[in-house]
C-alpha cells in the first residue's frame, strides 16, 4: 500500500526510498514485529479465556507434555495478523505473486483454524478428518500451482530447475502441476508435524523463510540472476516483504512460545507457514532446494511416514515415538536440548541451501 507513495512528485524525495524493496521490507519487519508485540498478550488473555481448558494433551504422548494442559492453542493468529499487516502495509499490492502466496497462507490458515476449533470446542485430540484437510490443502495447491505456471516466464513454464547445475531443467509441462501440489501440501504438513515442542517449529521456519527471501530476492533482480546463473523470475523479488513480516510476526510470536510457552501455534499456524513456504519455493523455481532449506521438516515427515509403513508391515517401531522430535524425548533428552540442537541443524540446512545459489 505505502509503495504507492513513490509516485508521488514523480518518484523524486524521500518517497522515493519507497521503490526499494529492502527499505519496505525493514518496514514490513518492524511493522510485523510491533503488532505482535503490542496485541500478543491481549490475544493469549482472550484465548486463554475462551479455550478454557486449552488445546487437549495426548493420552500418549511423552509424560512431560502433562505439565502443558491448560495451554491455549490457536496463537498462530498472532503471526497470521502481523504477517498480514506488514505485507499489506509495505507490499506492492499489484504483484500476482504477493496474492499467490497469500492465497496459500490463509487458505491454509483458514483449514488449520477449523481443525484447531473442532480440537478445543469438543476437547479432543481429534479434529477435523484428515482426508477433508488433505482434499481442501490439494484444492488450494492446485490454484496456486496452476496460476504461477500461467504467471512464468515463458521459458520457465512447467520446467522445474536444479540445484548445483546453472541449465538443468526438467520440462514437465502439464505435470508441473500436481508436482507443485505435492510441494506445496507437503511443505505445509512437514511444518505441521514439527510443531510439537515450545519454540521448535518456529524458528526453523523463519530461517526457511529468510533463505526464500534472499533466494526470491535474487531471482527477481535480473542482474543477481544473470550473475549467478539462476532462472529469473521477474517480480518475485517482492516476496521479501511478505518473508520480512512473516520473520517479524514470527519473532514477536516467539516471545511468547519461548520455554514454557505461554501460547501454542497450533494448526492454524503451522499449516499456513509451511503452505507459504511450499508456495515461495514453487514461485521462485526452487521446489527442490526447499527440501534441502527444510530439511528438518522432511526428516520430521519421514519419521512418521517409515514409523506408520513400518508398524502396518512388521508391528514393531523403528522409532520411540513419531515425530523424531518424540523419539527424543522418550530417550530422555531435554525439550530445551531438542529444540536448539533442532534449531541447529535448520541453520546449517538454511546455509547449504543458499551455497546452492553460487555452486553452479
Amino acid at each position: 500500500m505505502l509503495y504507492w507513495l513513490s509516485e508521488l512528485n514523480g518518484g523524486d524525495g524521500v518517497f522515493n526510498l519507497f521503490r526499494y524493496i529492502t527499505f519496505r521490507a525493514g518496514g514490513a519487519f518492524f511493522t510485523a514485529l510491533l503488532f505482535a508485540f503490542i496485541f500478543g498478550k491481549p490475544l493469549i488473555d482472550y484465548l486463554r479465556r475462551v479455550q478454557k481448558k486449552g488445546q487437549p494433551i495426548r493420552d500418549d504422548g511423552p509424560e512431560g507434555h502433562f505439565v502443558k494442559a491448560g495451554t491455549p492453542t490457536m496463537g498462530g493468529i498472532l503471526i497470521l495478523s502481523a504477517l498480514l499487516v506488514g505485507t499489506l502495509m509495505w507490499a506492492r499490492l499489484s504483484n500476482a505473486y504477493v496474492w499467490i502466496v497469500l492465497m496459500v497462507t490463509y487458505g491454509y490458515a483458514a483449514i488449520g483454524f477449523a481443525d484447531d476449533y473442532a480440537k478445543v470446542s469438543k476437547h479432543t485430540t481429534h479434529g477435523v478428518s484428515g482426508r477433508t484437510r488433505m482434499a481442501l490443502g490439494f484444492g488450494l495447491a492446485l490454484l496456486a500451482s496452476a496460476w504461477t505456471m500461467f504467471l512464468h516466464p515463458a521459458g520457465l513454464t512447467g520446467q522445474v530447475a536444479f540445484p548445483f547445475f546453472k541449465d538443468a531443467l526438467l520440462n514437465m509441462s502439464i505435470l508441473f502441476v500436481p508436482f507443485a501440489m505435492i510441494v506445496i501440501v507437503g511443505a505445509a504438513n512437514a511444518v505441521n508435524l514439527t510443531d510439537g515442542l515450545d519454540g521448535l517449529a518456529i524458528m526453523p521456519v523463519m530461517i526457511a523463510a529468510a533463505t526464500f527471501g534472499v533466494i526470491a530476492y535474487m531471482v527477481g533482480n535480473a542482474n543477481f540472476a544473470d550473475y549467478l546463473g539462476l532462472h529469473g523470475v521477474p517480480g518475485s523479488g517482492e516476496l521479501v516483504i511478505f518473508v520480512a513480516a512473516l520473520i517479524g510476526g514470527g519473532l514477536g510470536f516467539l516471545w511468547y512460545n519461548a520455554p514454557p510457552a505461554a501460547v501454542f501455534m497450533g494448526d492454524t499456524g503451522s499449516l499456513a507457514l509451511g503452505g507459504a513456504l511450499g508456495a515461495i519455493a514453487v514461485v521462485t523455481k526452487h521446489e527442490i532446494v526447499l527440501a534441502i532449506v527444510g530439511g528438518l521438516f522432511v526428516v520430521e515427515a519421514l519419521s512418521v511416514i517409515i514409523q506408520v509403513l513400518y508398524f502396518k508391515r512388521t508391528g514393531k517401531r523403528v522409532f520411540l515415538m513419531a515425530p523424531i522430535h518424540h523419539h527424543f524425548e522418550k530417550k530422555g533428552w531435554k525439550e530445551s536440548q531438542i529444540v536448539i540442537r533442532f534449531w541447529i541443524i535448520a541453520l546449517v540446512l538454511a546455509l547449504i541451501g543458499l551455497a546452492t545459489l553460487k555452486l553452479r
